[in-house]
């Protein structure tokens, strides 16, 4: 579905990363964990990316994507954006999805690679699925942790949820796990793992990492979804 909209609201999740969301068409639908493509306006430029919805099905009345300001001209231009700015989306794409069809999920992501993992996690929550679901999410710093309210309040709603942050350069205050994700941390805090789903969201160098660590461990090709970040 193609359809020219309108910004109706901007979130700052963290210093460099912001949510951009619009009004949802009645007419529309898409699965937890597809992406969209949207062109927006730079001067006389028309510009188009693709990015993945960090909203869930379950939201009726936007949809939303959500992206790393880095100093590029796209991220220029979005930073610039302001409510009311015109946009134009065409989808929905993408089978990184989730509906249901596994008991037992690992979700393994780093930095803005959370955003289908996010609109995953609300579509479980909002759908009240028994689907058992660990989050590993991985940050520099702390201050790089996006989502990191909405998480905690998902946690309190939903049982099956149990969220794992880990940051490579802890303050002094931090009481959580240190490191980059690896086996050691994955045998630790999910001890089932065998026996359960990964999905692997973020840059392609993340990516090879995953899927190095989860040949390690001896995890089926077939219980292994991607999502690659190249070109978001």
């Amino acid at each position: 579905m193609q359809f020219e909209t309108s910004v109706s609201e901007i979130i700052q999740r963290t210093y460099n990363v912001k949510s951009f969301r619009f009004p949802r068409p009645s007419s529309f639908d898409y699965k937890a964990g597809q992406f969209l493509l949207i062109t927006i306006k730079s001067g006389d430029q028309e510009l188009e990316k693709h990015f993945s919805f960090s909203s869930s099905p379950t939201e009726t009345d936007h949809i939303e994507f959500t992206k790393k300001l880095t100093g590029h001209e796209f991220s220029n231009a979005l930073d610039a954006m302001k409510v009311g700015d015109w946009a134009e989306i065409d989808a929905p794409y993408g089978s990184f999805t989730f509906e249901g069809e596994y008991e037992k999920l690992v979700l393994l992501s780093g930095g803005i690679g959370i955003t289908p993992l996010i609109s995953i996690c609300k579509y479980c929550t909002d759908k009240q699925l028994p689907t058992k679901i660990t989050l590993l999410y991985g940050n520099r710093t702390e201050k790089d942790i996006a989502f990191r309210k909405e998480l905690e309040e998902m946690q309190k709603k939903n049982k099956n949820l149990r969220v794992v942050l880990t940051i490579d350069e802890p303050g002094e205050g931090w009481t959580g796990s240190k490191g980059r994700i690896d086996a050691a941390v994955i045998m630790k805090e999910i001890p089932d793992y065998m026996g359960r789903m990964f999905y692997t969201c973020g840059p392609p160098g993340m990516i090879q990492v995953m899927d190095g660590i989860l040949e390690g461990l001896r995890i089926p090709q077939g219980q292994i979804k991607r999502e690659n970040f190249a070109g978001y």
